[in-house]
């Protein structure tokens, strides 16, 4: 369970056991008392022949046990069901029968003592009351609490499944606002005015001397803008798609930088179906050529690398440049932008770290391997 939904479950629970919890209980167990005293009622007059001209002692009884049966019993059942439900999915119906057999038993006791103080029966016919009362009350008690209790739960799991498929759905838009942002940014980046004057300035440069590839290089900004602005609605496209996109804009960069920017690709061809976030190869790379080969005479060697272990994607992009700490990129940052859809995208499985090995800045994401 990733932390939106752990902060969602956990609001739901505070609502339901919030200031005025136990007053919902209490009008639960209202109701129950004189629906309870009549169904009793009805039981006397159909199994004990009792006179119409009885019934409105026996209402006045079986409105006493329906108040000191019912409305405990709701408290109790209630408590139970916030306690032990979570806990003791398998358990908590027995836990609730036994539950109702004590309310039953306490709550029938209760009653004839309420009679006997009230001097409606004397004292040698306590026991005589009990053992007529107590067969209906267990099965009236029984009947209305597990069906209460069975209606609850089965509402209980449908607010939990509600609760948990709104959560997907946040966590979904989530994710595509990000990625929307992210191709936002590649497409702000790759139509930057310096990007666009440089790379036409090249291509300017290439026609009378390497026409070739100054037509190539058209191309590949085409292409480039095109993945940009098309970008597959999908959260994942196949490495190899991505890994296209990075050649386009390293040799675009290219001709700019000649030969102050160098670089590598060291990807196994049969890692070419795995799945990726769109432009987040792309991300990495970018962030290399700003930062080190744009900023330094000596310009930037990066290094592109792959490997699958474990079920695990892992891809790097390894620059000679003096390197920087992830904590202090804002979630604004391309780079923050991408750590956040890394978390989403693959429920907290999803890394992304930059470390310095061997004199060198690594910046390395990680992943589940899908094809």
């Amino acid at each position: 369970m990733n932390r939106m939904h752990a902060e969602s479950l956990a609001d739901s629970c505070e609502t339901r056991k919030g200031p005025f919890a136990w007053a919902k209980s209490f009008l639960k167990g209202i109701w129950f008392v004189p629906v309870l005293a009549v169904l009793v009622v009805v039981l006397f007059l159909v199994f004990e022949h009792t006179r119409l001209s009885e019934v409105r002692g026996k209402f006045f009884a079986s409105l006493i046990y329906s108040a000191v049966i019912g409305i405990p019993s709701s408290f109790l059942l209630n408590w139970l069901g916030f306690r032990f439900t979570e806990r003791f999915p398998r358990l908590i119906t027995l836990m609730n029968l036994v539950a109702l057999f004590v309310m039953a038993t306490a709550g029938t006791l209760a009653g004839g003592l309420v009679f006997q103080i009230a001097g409606l029966i004397p004292r040698r016919e306590f026991w005589s009351e009990f053992w007529s009362s107590y067969p209906i009350a267990i099965f009236v008690t029984l009947t209305f609490g597990l069906s209460i209790t069975s209606f609850e739960t089965m509402r209980h799991k449908l607010q939990s499944a509600t609760l948990a498929l709104r959560t997907q759905q946040v966590e979904q838009e989530r994710a595509n606002k990000l990625l929307a942002e992210a191709r936002l940014s590649s497409l702000e980046s790759r139509i930057h005015p310096h990007f666009l004057f440089n790379t036409l300035n090249s291509i300017a440069a290439l026609i009378p001397s390497d026409p070739a590839r100054a037509e190539d290089t058209v191309s590949k900004l085409a292409s480039l803008l095109r993945f940009s602005l098309n970008a597959n609605h999908n959260s994942l496209v196949p490495l190899a798609q991505e890994l296209k996109v990075v050649r386009d804009y390293l040799e675009i960069e290219s001709t700019r930088f000649g030969p102050r920017l160098r670089y590598e690709i060291t990807v196994p061809e049969s890692l070419g179906l795995v799945k990726v976030p769109p432009l987040a190869l792309q991300s990495l790379v970018e962030n290399s050529v700003k930062h080190v080969a744009a900023q330094r005479s000596e310009g930037a060697a990066i290094q592109i690398a792959g490997s699958r272990m474990n079920g695990r994607m892992q891809l790097e992009v390894i620059d000679d440049g003096p390197g920087f700490s992830l904590g202090s990129v804002s979630p604004e940052h391309g780079l923050g932008n991408l750590s956040a859809r890394l978390r989403l995208l693959f429920d907290d499985t999803g890394q992304l770290d930059v470390t310095r090995e061997n004199g060198r800045t690594v910046a390395r994401m990680s992943f589940p391997a899908e094809s």
